[in-house]
């Protein structure tokens, strides 16, 4: 018999980091759950999502095989807050799901972890038992988003970053925040943590 493990958040900004921050996790051996990767493959290959998403934004929302249009749901949802809504209304309960039986697969571990941009947004954050920050200020985000995408315009950032919780507000929302600007040593924050979840994780019972 094994018991539940504990479910831990980590969100951030876009071009905070939370994605190293993830591989430090999974290098000490436990599993990452990246929401927004799922979501991308859930809104490809999810047939209730799929046609979902056909009724309400059309069917120049997918491509041949249901490749999704990205260019137009973004060009959709980008300065439309309504839209925005409805589509994260679309996808966030099918990656709820998804993510449900993701732990059920898991269950060994002593804690998991869900790698989410709009853990607050979305209200995830309230099925984990913890939440960790990622936090890097603004103007160095803004650099890496620009050198990691190079199809991305300052404007595009700008417009994202307007679209997310402030740094202030994740900070007051999130247990821990883990400092990452590029002066701050990561590994001694992640191996206190790690450290932590351990201890409060329940024990697995044969």
């Amino acid at each position: 018999m094994e018991n539940d493990p504990l479910l831990i958040g980590v969100t951030g900004g876009i071009g905070a980091g939370k994605s190293m921050i993830c591989r430090v996790f999974q290098s000490l051996g436990m599993p990452v759950y990246n929401a927004d990767e799922r979501a991308k493959w859930l809104m490809a290959h999810d047939r209730v999502l799929i046609e979902a998403i056909k009724k309400h934004f059309g069917t120049d929302a997918y491509l041949e095989d249901n490749i999704i249009n990205s260019a137009f749901l973004a060009s959709v949802v980008f300065d439309n807050e309504e839209k925005r809504r409805l589509l994260n209304g679309l996808v966030h309960p099918r990656v709820g799901e998804d993510f449900a039986l993701w732990v059920k697969k898991n269950n060994g571990s002593p804690y998991l972890i869900k790698e989410a941009a709009l853990l607050f947004e979305a209200g995830s954050y309230k099925e984990l038992d913890k939440v960790i920050n990622v936090d890097a200020p603004a103007t160095l985000r803004k650099r890496r988003v620009l050198l990691r995408d190079p199809h991305r315009e300052t404007k595009d950032i700008d417009a994202i970053m307007a679209s997310q919780f402030s740094d202030r507000q994740r900070r007051e929302m999130a247990d821990y925040t883990i400092i990452n600007d590029d002066r701050t040593l990561v590994m001694p924050q992640v191996l206190k943590l790690h450290e932590q979840f351990l201890a409060m994780a329940p024990e697995q019972v044969e």
